[in-house]
Protein backbone atom coordinates (compact mmCIF):
# COMPACT_ATOMS: atom_id res chain seq x y z
CA UNK A 1 0.00 0.00 0.00
CA UNK A 2 1.23 3.45 -0.67
CA UNK A 3 1.42 6.23 1.39
CA UNK A 4 1.09 9.69 0.92
CA UNK A 5 4.87 11.04 1.64
CA UNK A 6 5.46 13.65 4.23
CA UNK A 7 7.42 16.90 3.71
CA UNK A 8 9.52 18.25 5.88
CA UNK A 9 8.35 21.91 5.40
CA UNK A 10 5.17 23.23 6.98
CA UNK A 11 1.98 22.12 4.55
CA UNK A 12 -0.41 24.65 4.46
CA UNK A 13 -4.42 25.08 5.32
CA UNK A 14 -5.29 24.73 1.98
CA UNK A 15 -3.30 21.52 0.91
CA UNK A 16 -4.47 20.05 4.26
CA UNK A 17 -7.83 20.14 3.95
CA UNK A 18 -7.32 19.01 -0.18
CA UNK A 19 -5.92 15.90 1.19
CA UNK A 20 -8.26 15.28 4.14
CA UNK A 21 -11.21 16.13 0.94
CA UNK A 22 -9.46 13.19 -1.25
CA UNK A 23 -9.60 11.01 1.53
CA UNK A 24 -12.86 11.50 2.60
CA UNK A 25 -14.62 11.12 -0.73
CA UNK A 26 -12.89 7.57 -1.65
CA UNK A 27 -14.13 6.73 2.17
CA UNK A 28 -17.65 7.50 1.27
CA UNK A 29 -17.69 5.93 -2.04
CA UNK A 30 -16.16 2.53 -0.43
CA UNK A 31 -19.25 2.99 2.17
CA UNK A 32 -21.81 3.67 -0.70
CA UNK A 33 -21.09 3.39 -4.50
CA UNK A 34 -18.75 0.39 -4.06
CA UNK A 35 -20.40 -0.83 -0.55
CA UNK A 36 -20.60 -4.50 -1.79
CA UNK A 37 -16.94 -4.86 -3.21
CA UNK A 38 -15.72 -3.10 0.17
CA UNK A 39 -17.88 -5.13 2.29
CA UNK A 40 -16.38 -8.76 0.38
CA UNK A 41 -12.90 -7.64 1.22
CA UNK A 42 -13.86 -7.16 4.62
CA UNK A 43 -13.69 -10.76 5.22
CA UNK A 44 -13.54 -12.17 8.85
CA UNK A 45 -11.29 -14.76 8.19
CA UNK A 46 -8.34 -12.75 6.77
CA UNK A 47 -5.69 -10.63 9.09
CA UNK A 48 -6.61 -7.64 10.66
CA UNK A 49 -7.59 -5.08 7.88
CA UNK A 50 -8.11 -0.87 7.76
CA UNK A 51 -9.90 0.84 5.14
CA UNK A 52 -7.84 3.62 3.96
CA UNK A 53 -8.89 6.69 2.36
CA UNK A 54 -6.17 8.41 -0.14
CA UNK A 55 -5.41 11.87 -0.93
CA UNK A 56 -6.95 11.00 -4.87
CA UNK A 57 -10.48 9.76 -3.45
CA UNK A 58 -9.77 6.04 -3.84
CA UNK A 59 -10.20 3.95 -1.14
CA UNK A 60 -8.70 0.55 0.00
CA UNK A 61 -9.02 -2.26 2.56
CA UNK A 62 -5.15 -3.65 3.58
CA UNK A 63 -3.14 -4.33 6.48
CA UNK A 64 -1.84 -1.85 8.66
CA UNK A 65 1.76 -0.32 8.11
CA UNK A 66 4.60 -2.47 9.55
CA UNK A 67 6.66 0.30 10.53
CA UNK A 68 6.80 1.76 13.56
CA UNK A 69 5.55 4.49 14.04
CA UNK A 70 3.72 4.67 10.77
CA UNK A 71 4.03 7.71 8.37
CA UNK A 72 0.72 8.58 9.08
CA UNK A 73 -1.59 7.69 11.86
CA UNK A 74 -3.45 4.76 11.18
CA UNK A 75 -6.96 3.88 10.57
CA UNK A 76 -8.60 1.29 13.02
CA UNK A 77 -7.49 -2.47 12.77
CA UNK A 78 -9.73 -5.15 12.67
CA UNK A 79 -12.84 -4.08 11.40
CA UNK A 80 -13.13 -7.29 9.09
CA UNK A 81 -13.47 -9.47 12.47
CA UNK A 82 -16.68 -7.87 13.61
CA UNK A 83 -18.85 -7.77 10.29
CA UNK A 84 -20.70 -10.96 10.43
CA UNK A 85 -21.32 -10.32 14.12
CA UNK A 86 -24.39 -7.45 13.62
CA UNK A 87 -26.38 -5.74 11.14
CA UNK A 88 -24.69 -4.71 8.31
CA UNK A 89 -25.74 -1.51 8.21
CA UNK A 90 -24.62 -1.11 12.08
CA UNK A 91 -21.14 -1.93 11.00
CA UNK A 92 -21.28 0.32 7.91
CA UNK A 93 -22.10 2.83 10.36
CA UNK A 94 -19.06 1.80 13.13
CA UNK A 95 -17.06 1.82 10.13
CA UNK A 96 -17.72 5.14 9.22
CA UNK A 97 -17.08 6.68 12.70
CA UNK A 98 -13.65 5.24 12.90
CA UNK A 99 -12.79 6.69 9.93
CA UNK A 100 -13.94 10.24 10.36
CA UNK A 101 -11.79 9.85 13.34
CA UNK A 102 -9.13 8.83 11.55
CA UNK A 103 -9.24 11.44 8.71
CA UNK A 104 -9.08 14.31 11.90
CA UNK A 105 -6.27 12.59 12.73
CA UNK A 106 -4.11 12.19 9.65
CA UNK A 107 -5.64 16.39 8.97
CA UNK A 108 -4.43 17.66 12.77
CA UNK A 109 -1.02 15.39 12.62
CA UNK A 110 -0.29 17.18 8.87
CA UNK A 111 -1.05 20.32 10.41
CA UNK A 112 1.25 20.23 13.46
CA UNK A 113 3.05 22.61 12.17
CA UNK A 114 0.26 25.09 12.08
CA UNK A 115 -0.27 28.42 14.13
CA UNK A 116 -2.96 28.07 16.20
CA UNK A 117 -5.11 29.93 13.69
CA UNK A 118 -4.90 28.33 11.04
CA UNK A 119 -5.10 24.91 13.03
CA UNK A 120 -8.85 26.89 13.60
CA UNK A 121 -9.41 27.67 9.89
CA UNK A 122 -8.65 23.86 9.37
CA UNK A 123 -11.03 22.66 11.62
CA UNK A 124 -13.69 25.55 10.30
CA UNK A 125 -13.00 24.26 6.74
CA UNK A 126 -13.04 20.24 7.81
CA UNK A 127 -16.72 21.04 10.02
CA UNK A 128 -18.37 22.45 7.06
CA UNK A 129 -18.50 18.91 5.25
CA UNK A 130 -20.71 16.26 6.40
CA UNK A 131 -19.12 13.55 8.45
CA UNK A 132 -18.98 10.02 6.85
CA UNK A 133 -21.49 9.05 9.53
CA UNK A 134 -23.85 11.59 8.41
CA UNK A 135 -23.35 10.53 4.73
CA UNK A 136 -23.96 6.69 5.58
CA UNK A 137 -26.99 7.16 8.02
CA UNK A 138 -28.66 9.88 6.12
CA UNK A 139 -29.09 8.16 2.85
CA UNK A 140 -32.36 9.55 2.14
CA UNK A 141 -31.55 13.37 2.93
CA UNK A 142 -34.57 14.98 0.99
CA UNK A 143 -37.92 14.50 3.33
CA UNK A 144 -41.04 13.38 1.47
CA UNK A 145 -43.48 16.44 -0.10
CA UNK A 146 -46.85 15.72 1.60
CA UNK A 147 -49.51 15.40 -0.87
CA UNK A 148 -53.20 13.99 -0.01
CA UNK A 149 -52.72 10.72 -3.20
CA UNK A 150 -50.32 8.15 -3.56
CA UNK A 151 -47.94 9.84 -1.75
CA UNK A 152 -45.23 9.54 -4.04
CA UNK A 153 -41.97 11.13 -3.53
CA UNK A 154 -41.52 14.36 -5.32
CA UNK A 155 -37.70 14.09 -5.95
CA UNK A 156 -38.31 11.37 -7.97
CA UNK A 157 -39.11 12.75 -11.00
CA UNK A 158 -37.48 15.93 -11.02
CA UNK A 159 -33.97 17.21 -11.99
CA UNK A 160 -31.92 20.26 -11.55
CA UNK A 161 -31.31 23.27 -14.04
CA UNK A 162 -28.28 25.28 -13.87
CA UNK A 163 -29.55 27.84 -12.47
CA UNK A 164 -31.04 25.91 -9.22
CA UNK A 165 -34.56 25.69 -10.38
CA UNK A 166 -36.39 22.48 -10.64
CA UNK A 167 -37.73 21.05 -13.63
CA UNK A 168 -40.02 18.32 -12.88
CA UNK A 169 -41.57 15.34 -15.36
CA UNK A 170 -44.22 15.88 -15.35
CA UNK A 171 -44.67 18.92 -13.80
CA UNK A 172 -46.17 19.16 -10.21
CA UNK A 173 -48.67 21.86 -9.50
CA UNK A 174 -48.68 24.53 -6.57
CA UNK A 175 -45.31 24.18 -5.72
CA UNK A 176 -43.03 26.86 -5.16
CA UNK A 177 -39.46 27.75 -5.37
CA UNK A 178 -39.00 28.66 -1.58
CA UNK A 179 -40.75 25.63 -0.63
CA UNK A 180 -38.63 23.26 -2.77
CA UNK A 181 -35.97 25.24 -1.24
CA UNK A 182 -36.63 23.85 1.98
CA UNK A 183 -36.97 20.48 1.22
CA UNK A 184 -33.42 20.31 -0.66
CA UNK A 185 -31.11 22.60 2.06
CA UNK A 186 -30.30 19.12 3.42
CA UNK A 187 -29.51 17.24 0.44
CA UNK A 188 -25.94 15.54 0.08
CA UNK A 189 -24.25 14.48 -2.65
CA UNK A 190 -24.46 10.86 -3.51
CA UNK A 191 -20.92 10.74 -4.70
CA UNK A 192 -19.23 13.59 -2.49
CA UNK A 193 -21.19 13.87 0.02
CA UNK A 194 -21.18 17.83 -0.10
CA UNK A 195 -24.34 19.94 0.21
CA UNK A 196 -26.91 21.29 -1.82
CA UNK A 197 -25.99 24.13 -3.15
CA UNK A 198 -28.60 26.21 -6.00
CA UNK A 199 -25.50 27.58 -7.24
CA UNK A 200 -24.60 24.15 -8.71
CA UNK A 201 -25.98 22.10 -11.18
CA UNK A 202 -27.37 18.72 -9.27
CA UNK A 203 -29.22 15.77 -11.79
CA UNK A 204 -31.26 13.23 -9.15
CA UNK A 205 -31.78 9.76 -10.24
CA UNK A 206 -34.49 8.42 -10.82
CA UNK A 207 -34.31 4.66 -9.79
CA UNK A 208 -32.67 5.19 -6.46
CA UNK A 209 -33.61 9.13 -5.99
CA UNK A 210 -30.55 10.25 -4.84
CA UNK A 211 -28.73 13.34 -5.73
CA UNK A 212 -25.42 14.28 -7.45
CA UNK A 213 -23.65 17.53 -7.98
CA UNK A 214 -23.27 17.15 -12.04
CA UNK A 215 -19.44 17.23 -12.08
CA UNK A 216 -19.57 14.19 -10.02
CA UNK A 217 -20.83 12.11 -12.04
CA UNK A 218 -20.07 13.95 -15.56
CA UNK A 219 -23.29 14.65 -16.24
CA UNK A 220 -23.85 18.95 -17.82
CA UNK A 221 -27.09 20.44 -17.89
CA UNK A 222 -27.09 20.26 -21.38
CA UNK A 223 -26.67 16.30 -21.35
CA UNK A 224 -29.30 16.19 -18.78
CA UNK A 225 -31.96 17.39 -20.88
CA UNK A 226 -31.61 14.73 -23.54
CA UNK A 227 -32.09 12.02 -20.67
CA UNK A 228 -35.26 10.70 -20.38
CA UNK A 229 -34.64 8.64 -17.13
CA UNK A 230 -31.42 9.06 -15.41
CA UNK A 231 -29.15 6.40 -13.66
CA UNK A 232 -26.27 6.69 -11.53
CA UNK A 233 -23.47 5.16 -11.79
CA UNK A 234 -24.49 2.35 -8.53
CA UNK A 235 -27.63 2.00 -10.06
CA UNK A 236 -26.04 1.08 -13.35
CA UNK A 237 -23.78 -0.82 -12.26
CA UNK A 238 -25.98 -2.85 -10.17
CA UNK A 239 -28.29 -3.48 -12.89
CA UNK A 240 -31.20 -1.74 -11.70
CA UNK A 241 -34.21 -1.51 -13.83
Amino acid sequence: MEMASISSTPRTVEEIFKDYSGRRAGIVRALSFDVDEFYGLCDPEKENLCLYGHPNETWEVSLPAEEVPPELPEPALGINFARDGMNRKDWLSLVAVHSDCWMLSVAFYLGARLNRNERKRLFSLINELPTVFEVVTERKPVKEKPSGDSGSKYRASTKRSSDGQVKSIPKMADESFEEDEDEHSETLCGSCGGNYNPDEFWIGCDICERWYHGKCVKITPVKAESIKQYKCPSCMKRGRQ
